[in-house]
């Protein structure tokens, strides 16, 4: 018998009952099959949804283009120019007073980090889920509207705290920008819309993480505008409920009216 044949024959050498061989072709049929099914067609889609679209989340995905060509020209263009550009979009309080709307729209242009940053795939992800569900103006309002409201509450009490003598006067130039107050009120925001098993360990752990660096004391007036982004985001719940039970529009009394039976009623 050569080595071939001791090793297991061939398939006409197999005993009747041996089955080690023949299960195989019907479970990879079935590993296709499932891999290639509706199934997994569904969670590709799913997935897929998790990420902008130019048509599904306009928005978004122009935003996320945008801060994408600003964060690659900042890591490779000349650095003099680069600071330069960073300084004139600070959200500082000498900039707020000279052009506070031009300020508060460059800095959002940034992503402090770049896109190594946390932040930049929380945008795509935070964003992207609301927009899904309320839109892409409303999701630019309320992205817009809390970094606006929080870059304010840190930068204010900045001001009366050096006219006070509480702080030496650079701090009017302290160097402020990037998408993270957006971010977190989004977060906030999004958290509102969720169900509440997703809705509290979302909140619990971006909670946490905000609590912690402000506990660290590093940075610590940025630390508390990300405190503030999501407790505004959180009070815009009341409002994104009724934009979004007003995106999906109401619902008929009188359920399907697709089935036969209901074919011509007509519903108020």
């Amino acid at each position: 018998m050569s080595w071939l044949g001791t090793a297991g024959g061939t398939r006409a050498d197999r005993a009747p009952g041996d089955t080690a061989g023949a299960g195989a072709g019907p479970a990879a049929e079935r590993l296709r099959r499932a891999s290639t099914g509706p199934a997994a067609e569904r969670l590709r889609r799913r997935v897929w949804r998790l990420l902008p679209t130019p048509t599904g989340t306009p928005f978004t995905f122009g935003y996320a283009v945008l801060l994408a060509a600003t964060s690659l020209f900042a890591e490779h263009a000349d650095p003099h120019l680069v600071s330069e550009l960073l300084r004139g979009s600070s959200t500082d309080v000498v900039h707020l007073t000279k052009a506070p709307l031009l300020v508060l729209a460059a800095s959002a242009l940034w992503i402090a980090g770049g896109l190594a940053s946390a932040y930049a795939l929380a945008f795509l992800l935070v964003l992207t889920a609301l927009e899904r569900r309320i839109g892409g103006l409303r999701s630019a309002a309320v992205f817009f509207g809390g970094h606006a409201l929080a870059t304010l509450a840190t930068e204010v009490p900045v001001a009366f705290s050096v006219a006070a003598g509480q702080l030496p006067e650079s701090s009017l130039h302290r160097l402020d920008y990037g998408i993270s107050f957006g971010v977190m009120t989004c977060t906030g925001a999004l958290a509102g819309l969720l169900p509440a098993w997703a809705r509290w360990p979302l909140l619990a752990g971006v909670g946490y993480l905000a609590l912690t660096d402000l506990l660290a004391y590093l940075d610590p007036m940025t630390d508390w505008g990300h405190l503030m982004s999501l407790a505004v985001g959180m009070a815009c719940w009341p409002l994104l409920r009724r934009w979004r039970a007003g995106r999906a529009g109401p619902r008929p009394l009188l359920g399907d009216l697709g089935h036969p039976a209901l074919r011509g009623v007509r519903t108020y």
